[in-house]
């Protein structure tokens, strides 16, 4: 029988709820810093606060206290927004912090047992250039012992063994670094083996979703088991994502509550708002591809928190969800995207 293996224990898929599908509660995301405009250095350099929020949310990564998601001001604010989440119908978070990020894997399991959410932890590596030593040197081979270990064995975490749920999220730069198109054949080949689900972060240009599933459809991995996150900064033309979508992966819509249209990490395109998200999720549903569709937030850094006036993992819900209904998408269509194609992609017989 096919089951979803979270932080806590193997669940049945009927018990996934609404699941997000591409979260982090915790992580460290100081690489992508950026230093802030001239003009406001004094304020971003201060602590976030109700007088420095607008430049916060204008600039996010010129911001170290931000994009330091991982203190103890930073967790508490996550848990809390967690707890917001269950209240308003929650199931289940997927979170993505892969070798790289610095997880947090006790911060998780904590937060699955004190909030009652499921939470799945991944493994796979994130981009080359925040790896360790140990790591950057791993051959295909040896990430795939430890893919396999991280799933089937676990991880040590207080004396007890925490098993892996998917693999991801895998990251990538472009053009696509050998460390990297390595981790994408490992978890090809592995994914094979297992029949895990997988997720992949594409560098922001357009051909890299379809390198990535290239190297990993060579290396055996099955595409109706992959998602390939972050389209809603990646793929801007709807002639792309159905190009996309005939490779058969899951097309993730990650990044709901970011309606800042200036993005630091690649200023050369504007960021879509919320109500395009919609507009390219409708476009996908008119294309009968409800069932490869996902939706999330990709929470990673504090401003983006209810504590730090943010929106918090409640916002597709509260938020998102109603001006969908109020736009014709059905029940049967949200229930396909937000807990159907998640329990599909997270089950398998380990």
């Amino acid at each position: 029988m096919s089951t979803i293996q979270t932080v806590l224990g193997s669940i049945t898929p009927n018990l996934l709820g609404r699941t997000l599908t591409h979260e982090h509660v915790a992580l460290d995301f100081e690489h992508f810093y950026r230093p802030p405009p001239v003009d406001f250095e004094r304020e971003l350099k201060a602590k976030i606060s109700m007088s420095t929020l607008g430049y916060v949310r204008l600039y996010p990564y010129s911001s170290k206290e931000n994009v330091r998601f991982y203190d103890e001001e930073a967790l508490e604010a996550a848990k809390k927004d967690v707890l917001l989440y269950k209240k308003h119908g929650g199931g289940s978070i997927v979170e993505n912090s892969s070798y790289g990020l610095k997880r947090n894997l006790e911060f998780i399991v904590e937060l699955a047992k004190s909030t009652g959410v499921h939470f799945i932890a991944g493994t796979g590596h994130y981009i080359h250039a925040l790896q360790d030593a140990s790591h950057a040197s791993l051959t295909v081979e040896q990430m795939t012992d430890l893919y396999t270990k991280d799933i089937l064995t676990g991880i040590e975490i207080n004396g007890k063994m925490v098993k892996c749920g998917f693999i991801g999220e895998v990251a990538s730069v472009y053009p696509i670094h050998d460390f990297e198109k390595n981790s994408i054949k490992a978890t090809g080949e592995i994914q094979e083996v297992l029949g895990c689900g997988v997720s992949f972060h594409p560098h922001r240009d357009a051909q890299a979703p379809f390198d990535i599933m290239r190297l990993y459809l060579e290396a055996g991995g099955r595409a109706d088991k992959c998602v390939m996150s972050h389209l809603d900064r990646t793929l801007f033309k709807i002639d792309e994502l159905l190009e996309l979508s005939k490779l058969g992966c899951y097309l993730q819509y990650d990044l709901f509550g970011t309606e800042c249209s200036y993005y630091q990490l690649n200023t050369n395109v504007d960021m879509l708002s919320d109500g395009q998200r919609i507009d390219n999720l409708m476009k996908l549903i008119e294309e009968g591809l409800v069932d490869r569709l996902l939706m999330s937030h990709d929470i990673h850094t504090k401003h983006r928190l209810t504590s730090y006036g943010g929106h918090g993992y409640h916002h597709i819900h509260t938020n998102i969800l109603p001006r969908m209904f109020a736009r014709g998408v059905t029940l049967e269509q949200v229930e396909q995207m937000t807990v159907t194609n998640p329990a599909n992609w997270l089950s398998f017989d380990p």
